[in-house]
């Protein structure tokens, strides 16, 4: 995975169907244009031939043993209408794709949050493997500029349309797992998972505190107050300890190794204690 698309200067969010820079804006995609849902532009009435798939991978940093594996992951079915001696579409790697999105995102997520339930665990999932995210990692990726189209839906603007780049990068997934196994598809994803997830948290997609913040104010309440009550354990593993009151009244209590987490696990407590939980 290539540092340079790591570490770009401004941060990355997900919204309305694509990435965007900087503030939340419908207009702006990942590299500046945001593509929406409903939305297909024609780049120009006369499209530049794509890039090279073997030069794609150069760029971003992806390595293929079978060239060829690539090179089908990123032809549509348009393509094979037009080259009979092309190799073939890449519908069925889109269908092992999706299925090893599916494994090792629910894998981070665990990890990443041991304090979210099932059911959080289940929408974050979701969330992250959604065609729309997929699309998004996709023209972070610049994948549009090297998918093999049939002339057809090159006119159409096909490039920038979300369901074909998210059903690319289910391909190049499923081609990745081919050719290198698992634990390439890990470090390859694991980056753009961090960014996503980083921004649904700023979305409050994730967070309890937004909804029981939303209850707390729909029954004139106040606002919820997180006190820090305790903090056990070495420096190194910290534990703290934290109660959230509305009022005077103490609604919920959480653990956990920062303080953020500690408030989030007590808000999760306090939407049970009322009978908003999962």
């Amino acid at each position: 995975w290539p540092e340079k698309l790591i570490n770009m200067k401004n941060k990355l969010s997900f919204a309305d169907g694509c990435i965007i820079r900087g503030a939340m804006s419908p207009n702006r995609d990942a590299l500046g244009d945001c593509i929406p849902q409903s939305s297909v532009i024609i780049a120009s009435m006369s499209p530049s031939p794509p890039l090279d798939p073997a030069e794609w991978a150069r760029q971003v940093g992806l390595s293929f043993r079978n060239p060829g594996l690539l090179r089908r992951a990123l032809t549509h079915r348009s393509y094979c209408n037009e080259h009979t001696e092309s190799l073939g579409d890449n519908e069925r790697l889109e269908f092992l794709g999706d299925a090893v999105l599916d494994f090792v995102v629910g894998e981070w997520v665990y990890h990443r949050y041991p304090e979210l339930r099932e059911g959080e665990l289940t929408r974050l999932r979701a969330a992250l493997v959604r065609n729309d995210h997929l699309a998004g990692f996709a023209r972070l990726l610049k994948l549009g500029d090297a998918l093999l189209l049939g002339s057809g839906e090159e006119a159409s603007g096909a490039r920038q349309r979300n369901s074909l780049l998210g059903s690319a990068f289910e391909a190049l997934i499923g081609a990745l797992y081919l050719d290198a196994g698992l634990e390439a598809v890990k470090r390859f994803i694991y980056p753009l998972l961090q960014q996503a997830t980083e921004s649904l948290e700023e979305r409050a997609l994730l967070d309890p505190k937004s909804r029981l913040q939303e209850w707390a104010q729909a029954q004139h309440l106040g606002t919820p107050r997180y006190v820090t009550i305790g903090l056990h354990g070495p420096e190194h593993a910290p534990s703290f300890e934290v109660e959230v009151y509305i009022g005077e009244k103490k609604f919920g209590y959480g653990r956990g190794p920062s303080k953020r987490l500690a408030a989030l696990e007590a808000a999760r407590n306090a939407l049970r204690n009322i009978g908003l939980s999962d």
